[in-house]
């Protein structure tokens, strides 16, 4: 724990700073009037869905990549922890102790209906998801602990919570993850408003820095993810659209990063949007490059386009969450 730091109080530095801080109360506040209880919803639901209803060959899939989300949602309040102590600006603090409340409560949801779902909770997480979880958990500065769990960690579970509800795998978990959706929504919302005022005074050794942190973070996400792919692809999931999302959301924070230095974005940013798609088709390719040669030309084939994802063209701006039911309150 850090010692007492009396700059908590300090004024933003500008109007646009001061707007930010305020989106950030305000995630703490809306996070307070919106807790639910977690043992009560739970037990609600499955007591009107007369519990659990997954099938018996999706049980095995589903808990393996539950496994990822329980562990995930330990390591983001641990994290989140660590957040709330070390940031000093007071929006910024509050919003992270909400957090930290909220993955409290979906560590013991998440591990109370697996157990009652599949009998037993998972221990152990695939190599690259648990590198993942220790990269983010051990990093000692706060824009690249930022960016590993609200802008990486965070944005995936959100991509697997909403397709794995779309999907119906169990009536009780598609109820139950709209609750969780709505509360990792606010949490990205913190990085996505507290990580541009931390990028934008890095220096260029910072800023390589953070770069190569996130192309770590990458990497690992995409190798949890390539471990999981026939259990995701059993629950009906397309693991490479989960990646670009994740990849979409950190392209945000890069946009801001590069805003002042042109040159460098298109050297650095375009480069890693090019990587990431190269990857992620040498990773997920087509039936007929299954192979090894077959990879190298889709790996290849992925490099060499000119074409550049872009944050307008990746998220959905008229996308609308699912309204969530009135829950029990805390």
């Amino acid at each position: 724990m850090g010692p007492l730091s009396y700059r908590t109080l300090d004024l933003a530095g500008s109007a646009e700073d001061a707007r930010r801080f305020d989106r950030m109360t305000g995630i703490y506040h809306k996070g307070q009037d919106l807790a639910w209880n977690g043992r009560e919803v739970l037990a609600s639901l499955l007591e009107k869905h007369g519990g659990p209803q997954v099938p018996a060959h999706l049980k095995g899939p589903l808990q393996r990549v539950f496994s990822s989300i329980l562990w995930g949602e330990l390591a983001a309040w641990k994290i989140s922890a660590q957040l709330a102590d070390r940031i000093e600006p007071l929006g910024a603090k509050m919003a992270a102790t909400s957090q930290a409340h909220d993955e409290a409560r979906h560590f013991y949801v998440i591990h109370d209906y697996l157990v009652a779902a599949t009998g037993s909770a998972p221990r152990e997480l695939a190599p690259a998801s648990e590198r993942l979880l220790n990269a983010v958990l051990e990093a000692d500065d706060l824009a690249c602990k930022l960016l590993g769990m609200q802008l990486q960690v965070e944005t995936t579970a959100l991509t697997i919570f909403q397709g794995v509800r779309e999907k119906r795998v169990c009536p009780v978990l598609s109820e139950l993850l709209l609750y969780f959706e709505k509360d990792e929504a606010r949490h990205v919302g913190l990085g996505l408003q507290y990580l541009p005022v931390l990028v934008r005074d890095m220096g260029a050794l910072h800023r390589a820095r953070f770069t190569k942190f996130a192309l770590e973070i990458t990497v690992h996400l995409l190798g949890g993810l390539w471990a999981m792919s026939d259990d995701l692809r059993a629950l009906g999931l397309d693991p490479r659209e989960i990646m670009r999302l994740g990849k979409s959301k950190q392209l945000l924070v890069f946009e801001e990063l590069w805003a002042s230095s042109p040159v460098e974005r298109s050297v650095v940013g375009d480069r890693i949007s090019h990587f990431l798609e190269a990857v992620a088709s040498a990773t997920w390719p087509d039936e007929s490059e299954r192979d090894v040669r077959g990879r190298a030309r889709a790996f290849l084939r992925a490099w060499q386009s000119d074409g550049v994802e872009t944050v307008a063209t990746a998220i959905d701006p008229t996308a609308k969450p699912e309204p969530v039911p009135p829950a029990p309150r805390l």
